[in-house]
């Protein structure tokens, strides 16, 4: 009996040294950051106008990540099952980003909670996304930790709802150009700029010093900063017209000619340098970028090359080579959104297409753990044998 009592003590004192943490065990991936990474808009495989149903890919659960696959850990966070940090073959992920996260934890209008890349706790529980991971890094082996973080800073959200309000109540023939508007380029001046790449820095370093109170030794992960994908074509690769309505009313892509063209060759390449200019300024050596701004050309929402489903002859998601043919963008929705079950807020993200397709590209970039720089781009058509679109890091 003594001996039994014995035996167990030794085994308990014993565990603490082959529980998983930095080195130990199965590798781990985690998401930091806002929508562009937590997987929103994921539940959707292309777009259509005949019925939610024909592009459902991922159910009702879509987003709901607690133990119980019931609900939402944070409500609004859409943490969806295709989000790009499920890489599989034996590689765990952990999914902490959340949608409309900014660098800092704040409570948005609605009263949902959205934690920033910082250590902020309340009495309530809740936790901004660098003390997440420090809690999970502790206890789990945490090789990579994949960043999208400071479109929302830029207000990104205000500036869509600007553009397609100025294109839906302005005429063609005296258009209000959201990229003239001051509420727009007021995000842009080079001060506003300097701070928000300042803040990107701080939320990045904020990612090593969680990893560093674990105990992880920089050459032990990797931080991975991607930037943002282009949604939208520039004016003339759209298949609606920019006369009447039919860009938003049948496409979901409200923009005039003109401030598509601002969203490609100034805005988002201006919000793609203030991350990578961050992620350089750290000086961290086990810092790699992940450029995935032309990921979707020839898939994004209302491009000439690619439809609806109506438009291309399918009756769901899941018909033959519909990948090849769909949007890899959800559609900008209004009020229409109403008694659906679509959100606004997943307006022109990554749908299921887009998400998988992402996960291609990290997963290539993550290269069994020897993590890579690159730019990834459409390499093909069809899917490869996890089911996602064909990309190539290079």
């Amino acid at each position: 009996m003594i001996a039994t009592l014995g035996t167990a003590g030794v085994a308990a004192v014993a565990s603490p040294a082959l529980a998983d943490g930095p080195g130990q065990g199965a590798p781990w991936v985690v998401s930091l950051g806002d929508s562009y990474i937590s997987g929103e808009a994921g539940r959707w495989a292309g777009n259509t106008n005949n019925g939610e149903s024909l592009i459902d890919a991922l159910g009702p659960t879509a987003y709901y990540d607690n133990p119980t696959n019931t609900a939402e850990l944070i409500n609004r966070c859409h943490r969806s099952a295709s989000a790009e940090i499920y890489l599989g073959g034996g590689v765990s992920g952990e999914n902490l980003a959340c949608s409309g996260a900014t660098t800092s934890t704040y409570t948005d209008s609605s009263g949902n909670f959205k934690p920033g890349l910082d250590f902020y706790s309340d009495s309530s529980g809740n936790q901004g996304q660098a003390l997440m991971l420090q809690n999970f890094a502790a206890t789990h082996n945490v090789t990579m930790v994949a960043v999208s973080i400071g479109g929302n800073n830029y207000n990104f959200g205000s500036i869509v709802q600007d553009c397609v309000e100025d294109f839906l109540f302005t005429p063609s023939w005296w258009p209000d150009y959201c990229s003239t508007d001051s509420s727009v380029t007021s995000n842009f001046t080079s001060s506003n700029i300097a701070a928000q790449t300042a803040a990107i820095k701080t939320a990045l370093l904020n990612v090593h010093q969680a990893m560093a109170n674990d105990g992880y030794a920089d050459s032990a992960y990797t931080i991975l900063v991607q930037d943002y994908p282009s949604p939208l074509p520039p004016g003339s690769g759209f298949r609606y017209s920019q006369s009447g309505y039919t860009r938003q009313s049948t496409g979901g892509c409200g923009f005039w000619n003109t401030d598509a063209n601002w969203a490609n060759s100034y805005a988002l390449p201006t919000i793609d340098n203030s991350e990578f200019n961050a992620a350089s300024q750290t000086g961290l050596g086990n810092i790699r970028t992940l450029d995935i701004s032309s990921a979707f050309n020839g898939h994004r929402l209302c491009e000439n090359t690619v439809g609806l489903l109506e438009e291309e002859g399918l009756s769901s998601w899941t018909d033959p080579g519909a990948v090849d043919v769909s949007e890899w963008i959800n559609q900008i929705r209004t009020v229409s959104t109403i008694n659906s079950d679509y959100y606004i807020q997943e307006s022109l993200h990554p749908d299921y297409w887009g998400q998988l397709a992402l996960r291609d590209c990290l997963r290539q970039a993550y290269n069994n753990g020897a993590a890579l720089s690159g730019t990834c781009t459409i390499a093909g058509t069809g899917l490869n044998a996890q089911g996602e679109p064909v990309m190539s890091l290079h």
